[in-house]
């Protein structure tokens, strides 16, 4: 049995952790919107056409912040076309996915169900078709209290009280040669620059987003975001990253290492951003907003290409995830709490049918994926500082990340409420590791809960006819003694442990 070790010392702490950490995102792609969180004729619908399984899903999946509308989608939205009167409101094609769009659902319907879902909203802008007037135009209809043509615009549409959305995306991936409007990061830099700065104008309160690379794997990787924040650095709050993780050829031991490459990542953007800050002599420093992040069998849609013809919400990007997916997701998240000195606002792409966590059959159930499980337990129970850990753990060869531990972990202390919490994956796709975790210095007194995610089998999925195939199952075998707890991790598994510690006054 394979061994491994971590030190658990609230000294030694990272930065609190940011409820944004644990974002999700809804965009027009798919069935995302249409038979996903809205679908006036399915028998859990409300008043406003909203499934309230998906609802109740969303709550209790814990998240707190939702992107919208796109994505890719945003490029080549028409905002103004989802306002008003749904039956005067026009059909569009959608370039980004081959589809059409009916804008029967748009930022007013929007955000009665990012209130009804209790999470903040994250608007981005269309920089790739439109530009600095379409994104001051947006904001007064979102934003200004009234007495402008927009603001009561969207009061006549039944949004009397303003939106007071305060987190937005300055476009999405214009680094990308698939994306509306795409340009040199030069071009970017300057056009976003310039929105920022009219934004500001009308509020200088706002939270913006730079886009970042759409990936480290972009040929312009690094100069990009050097060069964007060259022009914008003192306009923005933060840059963006979006990843994407999936198993290739069968290659297991490398797909459960992503996290290595997503921390690597985090700290290419961190440093270059850093030296954009050190070369202006700023002050302030650039946040880094993980918008997109999950597993995606990418390949899978290319290899199949975009619907032929124009369909309305057709079903793409429909991933079925598997156990090593969520053990995946649950390690990401792991990268994403070890860097929550930088990281300050994250989105899991995304949140209803479209590679996500929850499924929604039309007229049917909904239902939780594999990966929901380690998102919604993190989310309730990673609370207070998130603590530096250093596992010390055997390693193993991966032909894609080279040498990586098998283990990997992170931890996060309430002080006050004397509350502790690890959260720890086990790499290994065929050995039990015997985990040891030393809690003297926080005072632990017993182990609340522990659950861990893992099956024999590490493609087992759920279903909507058997849902709950997979879940996180309670131990009661974790072992606290002398200040030190012990228990054993199952191959491809990920654990979270709560511990009771001596409350601080």
């Amino acid at each position: 049995m394979l061994t491994a070790a971590v030190t658990l010392d609230p000294a030694f702490r990272i930065a609190p952790v940011n409820r944004r950490t644990f974002g999700s995102f809804v965009e027009h792609l798919g069935r995302a919107v249409y038979t996903g969180i809205y679908e006036p004729d399915h028998p859990s619908a409300d008043k406003d056409g909203f499934r309230t399984d998906v609802l109740d899903l969303t709550r209790e999946m814990g998240v707190t912040m939702v992107r919208y509308p796109g994505g890719n989608f945003v490029s080549g939205y028409r905002w103004e076309d989802g306002v008003g009167p749904c039956e005067n409101r026009p059909v569009r094609r959608d370039l980004a996915w081959h589809s059409t769009e009916t804008n029967e659902v748009g930022l007013d319907e929007f955000m009665r169900w990012a209130r009804k879902a209790e999470v903040e909203p994250m608007m981005a802008v269309n920089l790739g078709t439109r530009g600095v007037a379409e994104a001051l135009d947006v904001l007064e209809y979102a934003n200004h209290p009234g007495g402008t043509r927009l603001s009561d615009m969207r009061a006549a549409n039944g949004s009397v009280e303003p939106h007071d959305i305060k987190l937005w995306c300055l476009g999405n991936e214009m680094d990308g040669p698939w994306q509306l409007g795409h340009m040199s990061a030069r071009e970017y830099g300057r056009l976003a620059v310039q929105t920022a700065r009219a934004m500001r104008m009308t509020e200088p309160g706002l939270e913006l987003v730079a886009c970042g690379s759409s990936g480290s794997q972009m040929p312009t990787f690094g100069e990009w975001e050097a060069t964007v924040l060259e022009e914008a650095y003192d306009e923005v709050d933060f840059i963006s990253l979006h990843a994407y993780y999936e198993e290739y050829d069968g290659d297991l031991r490398s797909f459960l290492a992503s996290a290595v490459d997503m921390d690597h990542f985090i700290d290419s953007v961190v440093a270059t951003a850093d030296y954009v800050r050190a070369k202006r002599g700023a002050t302030k420093r650039i946040m880094l907003s993980f918008d997109e992040w999950n597993v995606w069998y990418l390949s899978r849609f290319q290899a199949a290409g975009p619907p032929t013809d124009w369909p309305v919400a057709p079903r793409l990007l429909e991933d079925h995830y598997h156990l090593a997916d969520a053990v995946v997701v649950g390690n990401m998240l792991i990268s994403l709490l070890r860097h929550s000195d930088r990281v300050t606002a994250a989105c899991q792409a995304q949140l209803v049918n479209v590679i996500a966590p929850i499924m929604a059959e039309p007229g049917g159930p909904a239902w939780r994926q594999t990966t929901f499980h380690p998102f919604a337990e993190t989310a309730r129970t990673a609370k207070g500082e998130v603590l530096r850990v250093e596992a010390q753990s055997p390693t193993y060869e991966t032909g894609r990340h080279g040498e990586v531990p098998v283990v990997d972990a992170v931890a996060t202390y309430d002080a006050p409420a004397g509350q502790a919490a690890v959260f720890v994956v086990n790499r290994s796709t065929e050995e039990t590791v015997q985990f040891d975790v030393d809690t003297r210095a926080l005072g632990a007194q017993r182990v609340t809960a522990c659950r861990t995610l893992s099956d024999p089998d590490p493609y087992v999925r759920n279903t909507a006819a058997e849902p709950d195939r997979v879940a996180p199952r309670s131990r009661d075998d974790a072992e606290l003694a002398d200040g030190r707890l012990r228990l054993s991790l199952p191959p491809v598994s990920w654990t979270v442990i709560e511990l009771a510690t001596t409350a601080s006054s």
